[in-house]
């Protein structure tokens, strides 16, 4: 029996050797390029202190429970996207709806109430309608007392045209949601009226399976996900990459790697890395996980430190207002009254957390 015992851990002694070689990540090449900061509707209000399930569950308005505001920047507007761009977003999402007469316009739920002056459904306003309203209408930090972007967003949502041609070489991510797949063919034939070249320069899609497969279809090369693939494919290979092994979910897929689970990962950073790229696949940093949660995006400063230099993929961004400037602070053009203003809101930000 004791020597069984012995054999049996002699065994299993060198598969974790062999697994730990396998996976090494110093023993891979060092990838090239740098982390590409992906900034969420560009610069953005945040919500105070929301619990993830709640900020992702449906029906609930996160704008009228935001941190007092540092800038008066207002999400999937043209001004917002355009800062991301300036303060090192190498790549900005921004949600698509579709108006009542086939127009597509940058707005994030599919109904107005939440955080412009107007009501009901997107589809059954027009275009010149939803130019009327105000995108800042409805933020309150105080719970109601006080609407300090109200007024401010009058005329800002922005149609699909205007936003390309505000962002003519910048990759965007196209966030369709859970919408059908009436609004992927509106966005696909809308991009090849612009001439807008998706595959090359980089742009990507993600939303509801349904959603997502007339994009990959027509645009085959671009970079087309769902949460639900994109967990499949995390789950997937937190289990078969000790072995060494890329899951067939991950082949041109995406994983999701949170700051605080960085470990379960085979082969991270750059074992990883090169997996993925041999697939097709996308790496996708994001704001530490909570088991049954929306992943989150960074939005603390020390956070960029917790990802390794060799990255060289997507981080997802909440607040880009703060992260921007930690990974290129050469390029930090906040005055210094939005910095003062800005360090506060962060002391507090880690306080609540």
């Amino acid at each position: 029996m004791t020597l069984w015992l012995k054999r049996i851990g002699f065994v299993l002694a060198l598969a974790f050797l062999v697994m730990t070689f396998v996976n090494a990540s110093w023993i891979a090449e060092r990838p090239t390029g740098y982390p590409r900061l992906l900034a969420v509707r560009g610069i953005s209000q945040q919500p105070n202190n929301l619990p993830a399930t709640l900020a992702a569950a449906d029906g609930v308005c996160t704008a009228d429970n935001i941190e007092v505001p540092v800038h008066d920047y207002i999400e999937n507007t043209l001004p917002a996207l355009q800062r991301a761009s300036g303060m090192g977003a190498a790549m900005v999402s921004v949600d698509v709806a579709q108006s009542s007469d086939g127009r597509i316009v940058l707005l994030r739920e599919a109904t107005l109430d939440c955080r412009t002056s107007g009501k009901g459904a997107v589809s059954a306003m027009t275009l010149a309608q939803l130019k009327a309203i105000d995108a800042g209408h409805g933020y309150s930090a105080d719970g109601g007392k006080s609407f300090p972007l109200r007024g401010m967003g009058i005329g800002y949502v922005p149609t699909l045209e205007e936003t390309l041609s505000a962002l003519p070489t910048e990759p965007i991510l196209f966030n369709l949601g859970g919408q059908d797949q009436a609004l992927s063919a509106r966005l696909i034939d809308a991009l090849l009226a612009a001439g807008r070249k998706v595959e090359d320069l980089g742009d990507g899609f993600m939303g509801s399976e349904a959603a997502i497969a007339p994009i990959r279809q027509r645009f085959p090369k671009s970079w087309a996900f769902s949460m639900e693939a994109a967990r499949a494919c995390t789950s997937a290979y937190q289990l078969q990459g000790w072995l060494g092994l890329t899951p067939a979910s991950c082949k041109g897929g995406t994983i999701l790697v949170p700051l605080n689970r960085q470990w379960q990962f085979a082969g991270w950073p750059n074992r990883l890395i090169a997996r993925m790229a041999a697939v097709g696949g996308h790496i996708v940093v994001t704001g530490p996980a909570s088991d049954g949660a929306e992943p989150r995006g960074l939005d603390l400063p020390e956070q960029i430190g917790q990802v390794p230099a060799s990255f060289n993929s997507h981080i997802w961004v909440s607040d880009l207002w703060v992260i921007g400037p930690a990974l290129h602070p050469a390029g930090d053009r906040r005055n210094g009254r939005e910095k003062a203003e800005t360090e506060a809101l962060i002391a507090k930000r880690r306080e609540n957390r």
